[in-house]
């Protein structure tokens, strides 16, 4: 066939040519399949986007790129508009980004980057929140920590705020008093009822040493075996914004040991969003009320012990 009658857009090819198309399909599939297998991932990891600085944002995904293990992140964005899709040029090879043209929700949105990480079959999977980062050698502390450890489902890090204090990111299963006093009750009562609610967040227990089968571990970095998290389902999407690490929390150690293991820190710019804006307040309350029904609205007992 003639040069101009190939590249004709009216001239139909011939079946050398789609042929010759297909041969170069297939063979860049393999390739990209024999590329993932040699590759071997050893995490995945996966960031919800929603209007976010993108300095903060791009601090999180270097540090998770920082690592001399073989890692791959899921930038899934719930944002009304692809602002945020440039985060991908930092490194193409290892990133992929999710516009969702929409805003399914937190747990939802994770859930998307975990059904596309699949395919790598990684051992640990990183929820990881855009507003936190850490230093160069955090994940591979992580990931040999679970490789030794292989009981263990979930592990939280130490958890500090960009100034080096401590947040306390440890809880025993929220209760609905619990949760009414913290956000309602005067500044006085609270400080009358200090005692209790620093239990609930283990301020009864040395951060500086490990917590065993902590019922609930914060979201903002959740360092995951990825065949328990698969076998619980990952995130329980009835949830659309808080609540959902501690329901999945509660389910991960159904079926393995949650840890909170202070070797290694990770820094947070913590905002308590839900605390000052109605919106996120709102969204917070109906979380709770999805919770407590489907945990039950009496209290219940929590598990956790140190070895």
């Amino acid at each position: 066939m003639p040069w101009n009658a190939a590249c004709n857009p009216y001239t139909t090819p011939s079946t050398e040519i789609l042929d010759f198309l297909l041969y170069i399909w297939t063979q860049y599939n393999i390739f990209i399949a024999a590329y993932c297998i040699m590759k071997e991932v050893q995490i995945t990891g996966s960031i919800v986007l929603y209007r976010n600085d993108f300095a903060i944002v791009e601090a999180a995904v270097k540090s998770f790129l920082s690592t001399g293990l073989n890692v791959f992140l899921f930038l899934v964005d719930n944002s009304p508009g692809r602002e945020l899709e440039k985060l991908a040029s930092i490194d193409p090879s290892r990133i992929h980004y999710v516009f969702n043209n929409g805003n399914p929700g937190f747990g939802t949105a994770h859930n998307i980057a975990l059904s596309h990480g699949s395919r790598f079959n990684a051992g640990y999977h990183l929820v990881l929140n855009p507003d936190v980062y850490f230093e160069p050698d955090t994940l591979e502390q992580l990931y040999y920590y679970m490789e030794e450890h292989r009981d263990t489902g979930q592990v939280m890090p130490r958890v500090l705020y960009p100034n080096g204090s401590l947040q306390y990111l440890c809880r025993k299963n929220p209760t609905f008093s619990n949760l009414f006093s913290r956000r309602f009750f005067p500044r006085f009562v609270r400080d009358l009822l200090a005692k209790k609610m620093g239990k609930y967040e283990y301020k009864d227990h040395d951060y500086l040493q490990p917590i065993y089968n902590v019922p609930f571990l914060s979201g903002c970095f959740m360092f995951l075996r990825t065949d328990i998290l698969k076998e619980i389902g990952g995130f329980d999407e009835h949830f659309f914004l808080y609540m959902e690490d501690a329901d999945l929390t509660r389910r991960m150690l159904q079926r393995s040991r949650t840890v909170y293991f202070p070797d290694v820190h990770v820094y947070h710019h913590y905002t308590k969003g839900s605390y000052t804006n109605l919106k996120l307040t709102w969204h917070h309350l109906r979380s709770a009320v999805t919770y407590f029904n489907k945990w039950g609205w009496l209290n219940s007992k929590t598990q956790h012990h140190q070895v």
